[in-house]
């Protein structure tokens, strides 16, 4: 048997598709990239690469609505433009180069465009259309992301105008793989349960996520360097992905970034970013979540990448065997809620027997699936208890039957044999283990579990259990009284004595 943790990640919450479709709709990026695409028409005008023709982008922007006094609106219309052209919305075809005819001398060639195909699908196709438009929008984004600013690339500039990628430092797969990594430990801390849930995560725990090794104690004065870096990355990131509705953010407060800018004297590479004083309103230092079309947005890349990423409510149509192996390995809530899905679409009592039999084994996972199966019954009414009464022979499933039936204070429930309580005594025991580790209750469980039971290890290391070696191991690791705890590792070294 084996206490490591499943590598599954925790089981994301997702929003209907209904209720995603109309959040990207929304979404202040995608819409105007949907506006643009209705507004193309014959006299929209595209140079080499389907941007817009310069003397188009002021009409653009009164499409859009944007304000024409200031001197970003064109490029917001750019990028809807840009977003639009890439997700298929809008159809372009781009100029002929050297053509030779049809144009004065001096004069450029421009292409056109129309509204795309797709553009149909937002009116007429099904939410997952309008998401699979919106996923695309959003690789458009995270691509512009992942390319240094506009000052970073001035700088760059040799003498003949050509930007220097050596003197940049920019690698674009390892960008693009930086900021997905951000957004894989961003949805981390917002699915695993006692983590961040609905809650912003502050910019610097962010941060040092990406830069901090696990082991490192007090971070040293070039990692916090490299941590406030990579906050400034992240804050002109973050301001780039909130208008395709994959994030919230709240920015570095532009007071904290004029400081990093001017160390006090002796203080030079410790930025005013590189993290919070303790007295300090931690929001001044950038806060962000991702939204429920975030969650959705990422899973969906995550998955693409071959990453496991289960959500709630999908085992709903699966066998029990596939619902308890899944469930096993998710926090007791999200198992809770999965269990209680799979349940509401199917007739108890038949789903109370496809349980139990999915509950039996002796390979290494399926303890945890029996506490599994033990958890999904408890709220089961009367109508289950002629399933549950047909297993009590069951030496694999008859304790767990007897412990529901006796819960509920039903007669005429068969005692236990001896065999079978030792048995479930090592079921529990192991699925525990399994379910949670060495917790500090667990020490608590075995002292109830033997006090009751005179010479107890001399008969549990006899127990026909795939796990009675390992679970008197960790009795002897972990039982509060020191006697037991001896006769435990003197019962596990029998045991093992016993295996081929």
């Amino acid at each position: 048997m084996s206490a490591e943790p499943h590598p599954t990640l925790p089981p994301v919450r997702l929003h209907s598709d209904a209720e995603l479709a109309r959040d990207a709709l929304v979404a202040p990026l995608f819409a105007r990239a949907v506006r643009l695409a209705r507004w193309a028409g014959p006299d929209t005008r595209v140079d080499v690469g389907g941007e817009l023709a310069p003397d188009q982008l002021p009409e653009a922007v009164a499409v859009l609505g944007l304000d024409t006094a200031d001197e970003d609106s064109p490029v917001y219309a750019s990028q809807a433009w840009r977003v639009a052209v890439d997700t298929g919305l809008v159809d372009v075809t781009e100029p002929e180069e050297d053509s030779g005819d049809g144009a004065e001398a001096g004069e450029p060639e421009y292409g056109t465009a129309a509204p795309g195909e797709d553009l149909a699908l937002l009116a007429g196709g099904a939410p997952g259309d309008v998401l699979d438009l919106w996923l695309a929008a959003l690789d458009t984004v995270l691509a512009d992301a992942a390319v240094p600013d506009l000052d970073d690339l001035v700088d760059a500039l040799d003498a003949g105008g050509e930007i220097d990628f050596d003197r940049l430092d920019w690698n674009p797969q390892r960008e693009a793989d930086f900021l997905d990594g951000v957004l894989a430990n961003l949805y981390l801390l917002t699915v695993t349960e006692g983590g961040a849930g609905e809650g912003p995560v502050p910019l610097p725990v962010l941060a040092a996520s990406m830069i901090v090794p696990d082991e490192m104690g007090d971070p040293t004065d070039a990692v916090l360097e490299q941590v406030s870096d990579a906050m400034m990355r992240l804050d002109d990131q973050f301001r780039q992905l909130e208008p395709i509705g994959l994030v919230e953010y709240r920015p570095v407060d532009e007071a904290l970034l004029a400081e990093a800018d001017e160390p006090a004297p002796g203080e030079a590479g410790q930025g005013a970013a590189a993290g919070p004083e303790d007295d300090e309103d931690v929001s001044r230092y950038g806060m962000v979540r991702l939204t429920p079309l975030g969650l959705y947005g990422v899973r969906a890349r995550m998955l693409e990448a071959g990453v496991e990423a289960p959500a709630v409510g999908e085992l709903a149509d699966k066998g029990a065997d596939a619902l308890l192996d899944a469930v096993s390995y998710y926090p007791e809530r999200a198992a809770q809620s999965e269990i209680e899905q799979w349940l509401a679409g199917r007739a108890l009592p038949d789903a109370v027997a496809e349980l139990l039999a999915a509950a039996r084994g002796d390979d290494e996972g399926a303890p945890l699936r029996r506490l599994r199966c033990q958890q999904a019954l408890a709220p089961a009414g009367p109508e289950a208890e002629p399933a549950v009464r047909a297993v009590l022979d069951d030496p694999e499933l008859g304790g767990l039957a007897r412990v529901w039936l006796a819960e509920r204070g039903v007669a005429d429930v068969p005692a236990p044999d001896e065999t079978m309580v030792f048995w479930l005594t090592v079921d529990t025991i192991a699925a525990q283990l399994a379910a949670d580790g060495e917790t500090e209750e667990l020490p608590l469980l075995m002292r109830s579990l033997t006090e009751h039971h005179a010479g107890f290890f001399e008969q549990a290391w006899r127990v026909e259990h795939p796990a009675t070696a390992y679970v008197l191991e960790a009795m002897g690791r972990l039982h509060p009284d020191k006697k037991a705890s001896k006769e435990a590792r003197k019962a596990a070294f029998k045991a093992r004595s016993r295996q081929p």
